[in-house]
């Protein structure tokens, strides 16, 4: 959502510029070449266990994390920044006349993996990736000149995008003379092995990093071990309100070590979620701005009754991972924070919901790991109870990671219960199919999900769940991109229409609301349909959503007016 009044199109730029680059022949290669007998890896710190030793990075892009990581203790996280790629590169000893394959494991944003020096063709070899949420390997082959004794290898990222992760590098070939590192020994016992959040089936675990280990295993009650690369896991299939015994040992190639102490837990009691969320069938969605941009100012009271969520924005991040606050602005004009809570209520005893929206064009929160997942949910808990809203809308624009958003939205729901309201308003790209990061969160937390409310504008042509393209501002566009996420495994009731309520509400999309009125009726009863027309009706179609009801008040409600009494009406 915007903040202010447009968008930059950096997404869509960033997806032409990747297109361009695999027709230039950047592509990933599959599979790695045979091995001979005497083939070492030739890079050094391959698995960031001296954390950048050997490494060089440019602008300071480069850090050793110790989580992420696939194996060991280890590994080496980028961010691009600026016109800053996020190059990390090292000079490896090779042999003349020899062929090397060149691999790592990739996570996060966009990498891209490569040699150059090599003596041979052009000079250069590199694949990439788009962004992946899981561990993902990267492979080519190069072959080196005669007179070739050192090649350059090289991981960077893509300008813009989120920041890459990088482990267990391998330049596998014939020894250049540099050696390669020591073999492996058996790793120590793990240590600080503790307890998190406890679910009624679950227990979340986590402990310290061993250095050289490539993986541990869980084992519960002395058995049934668990098989992990990272330092922290969640162990579920558990019985409500019983007690378990948990250990850790630590693996690699030369074994396994000895068991951690054990660190007991027990599964909480089931209890009663209480009632289900209090949304209309067919409902309007509408973001109300804590801040002003030029639009109308309002307070919650003000906001037009035919809304039946306001998703409040925006939440802020703190320095803590995964963490949220919320910061009244005073430019809305509440006396007090009194006051607001106070409109929160009202809106509330009309039939209304009040959520926190987290995200937006600015809005960057980070959600990667276990800890920021359980941070999330603590902190959108504690909102909630302050403040009394009735959920969370993700609105994360910046790349998400669908593993831990998952954990956090389900953490939140086990301590708000089936009451909590919880949307989403990805934008077009991210819902093109199931295997985006949103998507994918989208499927995972389906019977805790009211509403997607995907971003209708500041787009450009989409495909249609038909495999056409789709232009911006078109019942076609509305339409035929709701039946992919209907195709795709969310229920008519968990789609909605999110469109502007003018034209200074975003950059482009806006459409006039007869457009969004047509779109709703094909929908929901194959009527006012464009060129698409969906294989059948899906008369749960949830409804419609606006960015905003500022904008929308600046106009008069003239959006609010129009769509809300149809959105209302539909069978």
């Amino acid at each position: 959502m915007d903040r202010t009044t447009t968008r930059p199109h950096g997404r869509r730029w960033l997806g032409g510029a990747l297109a361009l680059a695999v027709g230039s022949g950047l592509v990933l290669v599959g599979g790695a070449g045979t091995a001979q007998a005497a083939d070492v890896n030739v890079a050094k710190n391959a698995g960031f266990e001296s954390g950048l030793a050997n490494w060089s990075c440019s602008a300071g892009s480069g850090a050793a994390v110790s989580s992420p990581v696939r194996t060991g203790a280890g590994a080496l996280k980028a961010t691009p920044a600026g016109l800053d790629n996020a190059k990390c590169v090292q000079t490896v000893a090779v042999k003349p006349n020899s062929t090397y394959t060149l691999s790592a494991w990739v996570q996060g944003g966009y990498a891209y993996l490569g040699a150059s020096g090599t003596g041979t063709g052009s000079g250069s070899v590199s694949t990439w990736t788009p962004d992946s949420a899981a561990w993902k390997q990267l492979t080519t082959t190069f072959t080196t000149g005669a007179s070739t004794t050192s090649v350059e290898i090289y991981t960077h990222g893509w300008y813009g995008t989120s920041p890459y992760v990088v482990d267990d590098v391998s330049v596998f070939g014939p020894d250049g003379g540099g050696g390669q590192d020591p073999d492996p020994v058996v790793p120590a016992t793990p240590a600080g092995l503790a307890a998190g959040t406890v679910t009624s089936s679950s227990v979340a675990l986590s402990w310290g990093a061993v250095s050289g280990a490539t993986g541990y295993k869980v084992y519960r009650d002395g058995a049934n071990p668990q098989v992990v690369t990272g330092t922290s896991t969640t162990i579920t299939g558990l019985t409500a309100d019983t007690a378990y015994q948990f250990q850790v040992a630590a693996t690699n190639s030369a074994g396994e070590s000895a068991k951690s102490a054990a660190v007991s837990a027990r599964t909480a009691k089931v209890t009663n979620p209480g009632p289900g969320p209090a949304v209309p069938k067919h409902a309007l969605t509408g973001y109300w701005q804590n801040f002003n941009n030029g639009a109308t100012v309002q307070k919650l009271r003000d906001v037009q009754s035919q809304y039946d969520i306001i998703a409040v924005s925006f939440a802020d991040s703190t320095t803590t991972p995964g963490q949220i606050v919320f910061n009244l602005d005073p430019a809305v004009g509440y006396a007090s924070t009194a006051d607001f809570k106070a409109d929160i209520a009202a809106k509330k005893t009309a039939g209304k919901s009040v959520i926190i929206s987290v995200g937006g064009e600015k809005g960057n929160v980070t959600i990667n790991s276990d800890a920021s997942a359980t941070a999330f949910a603590n902190s959108a808990y504690a909102l909630m109870q302050e403040y009394g809203f009735n959920g969370v809308d993700i609105d994360l624009e910046h790349g998400i990671n669908s593993t831990y958003l998952t954990k956090a939205l389900r953490q939140l729901s086990a301590k708000a219960g089936s009451s909590m309201v919880l949307t989403m308003a990805p934008q077009t790209i991210d819902m093109q199919s199931t295997g985006t990061e949103y998507f994918k969160t989208a499927l995972a937390v389906k019977d805790i999900l009211t509403v997607v409310n995907m971003q209708y504008y500041n787009s450009g042509s989409m495909l249609g769940c038909d495999g056409k393209v789709y232009s911006q501002g078109s019942v076609d566009f509305l339409t035929a991109l709701a039946c992919i996420q209907i195709q795709g495994g969310l229920d008519p009731s968990q789609v909605g229409l999110g469109v502007p309520a003018s034209t200074r509400g975003a950059g482009s999309g806006y459409v006039d609301p007869q457009v969004v009125k047509n779109a709703l009726d094909c929908l929901t009863k194959l009527t006012g349909c464009g060129t698409f027309k969906p294989a059948q009706a899906w008369p749960a179609v949830r409804g419609a959503m606006t960015w905003s009801t500022n904008w929308d008040a600046t106009a008069g409600n003239a959006w609010s007016n129009a769509v809300g009494p149809h959105v209302h009406n539909l069978p």
